[in-house]
């Protein structure tokens, strides 16, 4: 399943003439494209869909919206490892495993 997920802007630059953005989503950091969003900041909070941001987002939504995907496994379905779900289920570290 493809979610639009709001996420915080926790870091922007430019590349190659477009202003990226790395995300934080409850904890998984991805790239974003701001294309649609030249106006956001660090700190604002926008629904991503497809690696673009695509609208901004109140804080108080933001985090609403983000707990609700957390509590029906949304943002894990989402962002998820599997092989550290995994792990933790089987009661192995998976980085302790790999050394």
């Amino acid at each position: 399943m493809c979610l639009a997920v709001p996420g915080k802007v926790v870091g922007i630059e430019e590349r190659d003439g477009t202003r990226m953005a790395r995300v934080d989503f409850g904890g998984a950091v991805k790239e974003v494209c701001l294309a649609y969003l030249p106006d956001i900041e660090v700190g604002d909070y926008a629904i991503v869909h497809v690696g673009f941001a695509l609208q901004r987002l109140d804080e108080a939504a933001a985090l609403a919206t983000l707990d609700l995907f957390a509590r029906i496994g949304a943002l894990e379905e989402e962002f998820g490892d599997a092989w550290s779900r995994a792990a933790a289920e089987a009661g192995t570290d998976r980085e302790e495993d790999v050394r």
